[in-house]
């Protein structure tokens, strides 16, 4: 899982499929896949995902780099790179079932 720690919190690595029929979060090998229900058009995936991994880490979360591209950076404000691991994990199982 790409997560780096930095003093400000958790940067994360996360690939976007937009357009799915569920929001979800996987952990597949090293890479962490989010499914948003948004289209690519006018930052609703950006939106979504922001939105979404807010409330499921109970952090603020920001855009870093990739507004425009599948591949994105976001920083977890806050939060130490094994509490953010556990979550996604935990939440990547649940969202599999």
């Amino acid at each position: 899982m790409k997560i780096t720690e930095t003093k400000d919190g958790a940067i994360i690595e996360v690939f976007v499929k937009p357009n799915q029929p569920k929001f979800k979060v996987i952990i597949e090998g090293e890479e962490i896949l989010v499914f948003s229900t948004e289209e690519p058009v006018k930052g609703k995936v950006n939106k979504e995902l922001i939105k979404e991994l807010s409330k499921l880490l109970n952090a603020k979360v920001e855009l870093i780099s990739g507004a425009t591209s599948k591949q994105k950076q976001l920083i977890i404000k806050g939060v130490e790179k094994n509490k953010a691991e556990r979550i996604l994990h935990n939440f990547s199982s649940s969202s599999m079932k």
